[in-house]
């Protein structure tokens, strides 16, 4: 007895030495504390309030009901949201698979054969004969480690990172939105920049070509005169064009042909969004960024898919029961006689598999520090985007200063030629080249006033778009220690 225990003591040594290990194994990714980046004297400038994040609406602050209308067509039509609209279903089925693995199930089957079973069998007769069976089965693999309901967090993670994905679609629609229409606006005041250049070209010319009919110039003169106008003609064709394509690409956004676009009118000027930025930026942005969110929600979802990956080295019991009935050739299935069953428990250990589960357990980890990554590049991007905006926000706003007094006294200049020219002291032609320089000036303002909505859309998109935090997101402390 004592040599028989030895032996088996022994075998069970060896047994579970040679199991497989998950040991040595582990993620090295560590997010990113955002309290430890630094924004402060980035964001100076800014004014800080605890109500500056964007509305849901942010749009409606820019004071054009078109965009208003367009923006809703949009969130209505445009295809990309179905995509990612069926990416989150598909998500949230894998959460259903994922959960219906951790209960039991129940199968049943019938079938009828026909088989020649050989003479020599105690069963057989040698005979062609039909085989008439049904059962049913029940399974039920126990979740002793908690590996099963890891891998529904872990799908669930994956699903809510889904569905802020969606949500993320549509903040990024409604951005590109308000931009092609700020640029469709813009496009709109550079035609008619461009018209009123062009016209001036063309009065610079006429009266060029009577001073040298006169013999007052030289046909150089005129030539140059000439050149300036087919410069104009150019840019005219090109701001018309710039207007086509802005039509264009607002009809992609709505989801529609490009006649759609041809509908749209032309924008009222767009109110820039006040530069304001929340008081606790660093920390506040966290919940407020759909791609944030979204990137948490991965972290978390990797750290339960370690844990399901883990559980996969240790012993497992599943419990498994059948029932049925059969009968050979011309017998009854539906007789006491035909019936059978089985079950009782069942033990698994994996021993050998060739590296199989950890190698899997080391893509996990991989997949964690990808995630991870992915959370801390999202995060130090973010909130850099907002303090490159402010900061272009606000060199804008000096540049616009500056304008406006270049505007001013290009301006000025215009009419003191124009009184010159009634007075009789300077030529209309000299007024002309005069009013070459207020067009420079009205169209460099034209430019820095599109850059200025365009960075203060931006910059609402940076703060999240309107995107509202919800009370069930993971915090950074939970998903760090998530696979352990």
């Amino acid at each position: 007895m004592r040599q028989h225990f030895l032996t088996a003591t022994a075998v069970l040594t060896l047994v579970l030495g040679g199991c497989a290990s998950s040991g040595g194994l582990q993620p090295d990714g560590t997010l990113t504390d955002p309290s430890t980046l630094r924004a402060g004297h980035s964001l100076a400038g800014a004014q800080g309030a605890a109500t500056a994040w964007p509305a849901t609406d942010w749009w409606s602050g820019l004071g054009d009901p078109q965009l208003d209308a367009l923006m809703s067509e949009a969130l209505r039509n445009n295809p990309g949201l179905a995509v990612a609209d069926a990416r989150a279903r598909g998500a949230q089925a894998q959460v259903g698979i994922a959960d219906a693995a951790r209960g039991p199930s129940v199968t049943a089957g019938a079938a009828v054969n026909g088989a020649r079973l050989p003479a020599d069998l105690p069963i057989g007769n040698g005979h062609f004969g039909l085989a008439k069976y049904a059962d049913v089965s029940f399974k039920w693999g126990l979740d002793l480690w908690g590996g099963k309901r890891a891998a529904w967090q872990a799908a669930l993670g994956a699903s809510r990172a889904a569905q802020v994905d969606a949500r993320a679609a549509r903040i990024e629609l409604s951005g590109n939105v308000a931009r092609a229409y700020a640029r469709l606006g813009y496009a709109f005041a550079q035609q008619d920049l461009a018209a009123g250049e062009l016209k001036r070209a063309n009065q610079s010319r006429d009266l060029t070509r009577q001073r040298v009919s006169a013999g007052i110039d030289n046909r150089i003169v005129l030539k140059q005169a000439e050149g300036e106008v087919a410069s104009a003609e150019q840019d005219a064709a090109l701001s018309a064009r710039a207007v086509d394509a802005a039509r264009s690409a607002l009809s992609v956004l709505l989801g529609k042909g490009p006649d759609r676009g041809l509908e749209i009118t032309r924008p009222r000027v767009l109110t820039p969004a006040e530069l304001a930025v929340p008081a606790n930026l660093p920390i506040d942005l966290i919940g407020h960024r759909a791609d944030l969110v979204a990137a948490r929600w991965r972290v978390e979802a990797a750290g339960r898919d370690i844990k399901a990956a883990k559980t996969e080295f240790l012993p497992n019991i599943s419990i498994g029961a059948m029932a049925g009935v059969i009968a050979l050739g011309g017998g009854n299935p539906l007789s006491l006689s035909s019936r059978f069953f089985e079950g009782g428990p069942s033990l698994s250990l994996p021993i050998f598999d060739g590296g199989r589960l950890r190698a899997n357990l080391a893509g996990k980890d991989a997949q964690y520090d990808l995630a991870v990554a992915q959370y801390n590049q999202t995060l130090v991007g973010a909130l850099n985007e907002v303090a490159d905006d402010v900061s272009a926000l606000q060199s804008l706003q000096q540049q616009i200063e500056a304008q406006q007094r270049a505007q001013t006294a290009a301006q000025q200049a215009w009419e003191l030629s124009l009184q010159r020219y009634q007075a009789g002291i300077g030529s209309y032609l000299e007024a002309l080249s005069v009013r070459q320089q207020l067009l420079v000036a009205n169209r460099g303002m034209a430019a820095l006033q599109a850059q200025q909505v365009d960075r203060s859309v931006q910059l609402i998109e940076a703060l999240g778009g309107g995107f509202q935090p919800q009370a069930d997101a993971p915090a950074p402390s939970s998903s760090t220690s998530s696979h352990s």
